[in-house]
Order: structure tokens, then C-alpha cells, then sequence
């Protein structure tokens, strides 16, 4: 974390005000009366800056943006810092605890299924369609809501688009979650083959517990 300081105005504030105030109730003629107007006016900035002190606040470090090298992934992973951005800013718009959850989990999935392919590149064709329609259709639906909100209006036609978008949340949610998962298919077939061939030379060396063809 980097400190910061805010710096208070007050301390310049009070010493014009004495300068001020001097000029509508003493002369300013004198080179004395000058240098009394510069003392009181230093005092005046004195109190003001103990009234009112410098504020001190900590700002988190600026992040380096993530990069793997290859241009077709970094664009990749812009796209995701733009698109949870983006998410994060539309939950913090919109009211309600039930939308709210669903932007929270489309943002968490989004996440996880772009990082998962930028690890694992040679799936990027899985998720083409979900990066040129499904996600920017998404945002696009998420920001017509939230400025339909904010007209403060409720028209027909508002309250009606409104609530088609809200009835689609828990449909985009599972489609999101499916996304994520068709991801790991192949991973979840090599597994369950190394799982029979596991069982079956188990079965074979009588390791099993389990006499062969036994259920």
C-alpha cells in the first residue's frame, strides 16, 4: 500500500481571511502594518492546518497488468479485467440481493473460464461464441437494466423489459455454469478412463478386494 496526503485547504483559508478582515477594519499603509497582517495571517494558517489537519490515506499499489507473452491470450485476459470491471460496477448500480448474487456469480465464472483457457490455450475454440455473443450480450442486457432503473420512471415499458431481462438471470447463470464445466470434459474423460483401467488391473492383480466380473 502507498501512503498518500490529502493536503487541507484550511490553513490557506484562515490566513486569507485575516488579510481580509484586516483590510475592512485597519489601514494598510504602513510597512508595520503590513508585517502585523503577514504574522496574524501565519497564525491564523497555524490554527487552521491543527483545526483542519492534512488527511493521510493509504491507496493500494498500482498492479502490473497480467501478461503471458502471447498477444491472442493477453487480449484475452483485457477482455476479462474489462468485462469483470465492468460486472463489478453494474452490481454496485443495481439494487436487489437476488441480481445482485447472479452478477456476483457471472463475474466469478467469467473469471474462471477465461483464466482457465488462457492456462489451457489449446481450448479457445470452446469458448469463441461465448466471447463474441454470449458475454458482450450479457453486459449489454446488465447495462439496459441498470439505466432503465435509473430513469426513476416506471413506465410499460421499463417495468416490462426490466422484467424480462430479471427472468433471464437464473438461465444466463446456468448457461455460464455449463460453459465452466464443458471445459473440464476432456479432462473428466481421461479421468474416468484412468479410473477403469485403475480398477481393472486392480481386479486382476486380486487387489480389489473385489473377485473379476464381481460386482
Amino acid at each position: 500500500m502507498a501512503k498518500k496526503v490529502k493536503h487541507s485547504p484550511a490553513p490557506f483559508y484562515f490566513a486569507a481571511a485575516v488579510w481580509v478582515l484586516w483590510g475592512f477594519c485597519f489601514p494598510l499603509y504602513r510597512l508595520t502594518d503590513f508585517l502585523m497582517v503577514i504574522v496574524f495571517s501565519a497564525l491564523a494558517g497555524v490554527v487552521g492546518k491543527h483545526l483542519f489537519p492534512d488527511r493521510v490515506y493509504e491507496v493500494p499499489d498500482p498492479v502490473e497488468p497480467e501478461t503471458t507473452g502471447d498477444e491472442q491470450l493477453d487480449a484475452l485476459l483485457g477482455q476479462r479485467d474489462q468485462a469483470v470491471a465492468e460486472m463489478r460496477r453494474l452490481n454496485n448500480n443495481i439494487p436487489g440481493e437476488k441480481i445482485s448474487g447472479q452478477i456476483n456469480h457471472l463475474e466469478d465464472l467469467t473469471g474462471k473460464i477465461i483464466s482457465h483457457v488462457v492456462s489451457h490455450p489449446e481450448k479457445l475454440p470452446q469458448i469463441r461464441k461465448f466471447m463474441s455473443y454470449y458475454l458482450p450480450t450479457t453486459l449489454k442486457l446488465l447495462n439496459a437494466y441498470d439505466r432503465m432503473g435509473a430513469v426513476g420512471v416506471e413506465g410499460e415499458n421499463i417495468i416490462e423489459t426490466r422484467g424480462k431481462i430479471n427472468a433471464l438471470m437464473d438461465t444466463l447463470v446456468a448457461a455460464f455454469d455449463r460453459q465452466l464445466d464443458a471445459l473440464f470434459a476432456d479432462e473428466a474423460l481421461d479421468i474416468a478412463t484412468d479410473i477403469t483401467v485403475m480398477e481393472n488391473l486392480l481386479r486382476q492383480e486380486g487387489l480389489s478386494g473385489k473377485p473379476m466380473g464381481g460386482a
